[in-house]
């Protein structure tokens, strides 16, 4: 990748038939949907794809159709996190060889209990660098429970050849990407928000280049960051407040649900199943949802109507 990516590059959503079955027709269909919404980038089989419900053939599944369908018309991220180092090498030579322009990795966590040392958090990265040439995301999300400190975040920019991507979603997140922009500098090729873009102007002002988002609303939260990156700091914020009651209700009531339920909604996908343990939304949330999100003509809304 010559270029850092920059702009907003969403998660997809992994679409299931009624019955629980993956269904990877409709995951072409959310592909272009996504590339119609004007992304940057398409990033699969992440925690908002419900990557912790699929098993390691659907995941082979939704991989191959996912780099096979996009062909190259924007950069394909494959999240590869896993606890077992040996695991996450053989994910990412695997998306690699299929043509995934980058991967994305949280840290190896399985509870409270099982964190390991930050000696061995340095070396699981680096084992997967060592199998591949492509550029690696660190996503720093509270989800996982493993503390990454701006340090040791940097010595794996410094250090680790491929790692040069960041996604922060920690708490105070505007302050720790300020203190890894600083400390890290030409090793830190791409400082991203996360979730849902509920901070991203904070994130924005402390130097991030772009956000990873949902599919819900892309081509509305795309140009908040392209004017700021432009200098355009009031119209960014401008559209950011427009855009501001469907972030935090996404965020706060919905989480992964929401790009389903909306991308049903307009013909996108047949259903918007999620698999138990979790639950749909209750229709006082959805209703709230899709009041919302016809109130911004959403793409996803009228896509496949």
């Amino acid at each position: 990748m010559k270029t850092p990516l920059t702009g907003i590059l969403p998660v997809a959503p992994t679409p299931f038939h009624a019955d629980g079955r993956i269904d990877p027709e409709g995951m072409t269909r959310v592909l272009d949907c996504m590339i119609d919404q004007g992304v940057d980038a398409i990033c699969i089989l992440a925690n908002y794809s419900e990557q912790f419900l699929l098993s390691d053939a659907e995941r082979a599944t939704l991989t191959k159709v996912s780099l096979d369908h996009v062909a190259g018309r924007v950069p394909v991220i494959v999240t590869v996190s896993h606890f077992s180092t040996d695991v996450v090498k053989a994910r990412a030579t695997e998306a690699q060889s299929q043509g995934a322009a980058m991967l994305m990795m949280m840290p190896p966590y399985h509870g409270v209990g099982l964190v390991p040392s930050p000696d061995g958090i340095f070396e699981h990265f680096a084992a997967v660098s060592d199998a591949i040439s492509i550029p690696i995301m660190v996503q720093d999300a509270p989800l996982s429970g493993v503390s990454l400190p701006v340090p040791l975040l940097v010595k794996m920019a410094q250090e680790i050849e491929n790692v040069s991507y960041f996604k922060m979603e920690t708490p105070f997140a505007a302050d720790k990407l300020a203190a890894l922009i600083e400390a890290g500098g030409d090793h830190i090729a791409g400082p991203f928000d996360g979730e849902e873009a509920v901070t991203l102007l904070a994130d924005l002002d402390a130097g991030c280049t772009g956000t990873m988002t949902s599919a819900l609303q892309p081509e509305k939260i795309r140009p908040i960051v392209t004017e700021y990156l432009a200098g355009n700091h009031d119209a960014a914020l401008d559209r950011w407040k427009l855009c501001l009651p469907l972030i935090n209700h996404e965020n706060r009531q919905c989480g992964l649900r929401a790009t389903k339920t909306v991308m049903m909604e307009g013909g996108v996908i047949g259903s918007d199943f999620v698999r138990h343990p979790l639950k749909p939304l209750s229709p006082r949330t959805r209703d709230r949802l899709l009041s919302l999100a016809r109130e911004l003509d959403l793409i996803a809304l009228k896509w496949g109507k």
